[in-house]
C-alpha cells in the first residue's frame, strides 16, 4: 500500500475526504518547521493542532513559521 492508498483509505475510515496534494505538501512542510524548530514530537502535534483548531494547513504552516522567526 502506498502511502496516498493508505491516507485514503484512513480517511475513509474516518468519512473524511482525503486531503489534496497541496494539503499534504502544506502538511509535511508544517511537520518540518515543527521538527526543525524544537523537537520531532512536536511535528504530528503540530498538524493535530491545526485541525483541532480548524485551520488549513497552509495557514498552521504560516502561524509555524512566524513562531520559529520570532523564536529563531
Amino acid at each position: 500500500m502506498t502511502d496516498r492508498q493508505w491516507i485514503d483509505a484512513f480517511a475513509a475510515a474516518l468519512g473524511a475526504e482525503p486531503p489534496t496534494d497541496a494539503a499534504i505538501e502544506a502538511l509535511l512542510a508544517l511537520a518540518g518547521e515543527a521538527a526543525h524548530a524544537s523537537q520531532r514530537t512536536a511535528a504530528p502535534v503540530a498538524c493535530w493542532l491545526a485541525a483541532v483548531a480548524g485551520r488549513t494547513p497552509d495557514d498552521a504552516l504560516a502561524v509555524a513559521r512566524t513562531i520559529a522567526l520570532r523564536n529563531g
